[in-house]
């Protein structure tokens, strides 16, 4: 797509620090790191969702995000990693190209976790059933 800020990255029209490219993923620092060392890992294949793409993305691109993930803890240090992939607006997605955010993590950084909600009675088993349902489980 022209106009995707990470197909300009992918076809080099635009300059970014790749740390990782081969044939079907590029791996690149975010501009605006939670903590340094935080990366995107794209598939090449453009689409805007998890759930559009292709089955032969979908193992390449584990395979670099588990590499990244291995340098990070093991070679630069840092005591965690967090793997987060937004789809759609709602979920803060901002560039409408399947990505993954690789961030380092170290006791004490500052950066906030998930806080939780417990499920109402009932209502978990309910979730479940329906998602259940739906993949036919």
């Amino acid at each position: 797509m022209s106009d995707c800020l990470f197909c300009k990255i992918i076809n080099k029209t635009i300059p970014a620090e790749v740390v990782y490219e081969d044939e079907q993923v590029v791996a690149f620092l975010d501009i605006n790191p939670v903590n340094p060392g935080h990366t995107l890992v794209v598939p090449k294949e453009h689409k805007e969702f998890f759930w559009e793409l292709g089955a032969n993305s979908c193992g390449p691109v584990s395979l670099v995000i588990q590499k990244i993930m291995n340098v990070l803890v093991h070679d630069l240090g840092y005591e965690g990693v967090n793997l987060i992939q937004n789809n759609g607006p709602a979920s803060g997605q901002v560039i409408p190209h399947v990505h993954f955010h690789v961030i380092p993590r170290k006791s004490g950084d500052g950066h906030a976790h998930w806080r939780g909600a417990a499920y109402e009675a009932g209502e978990q088993a309910m979730m479940a059933e329906k998602i259940k349902a739906v993949l036919k489980f």
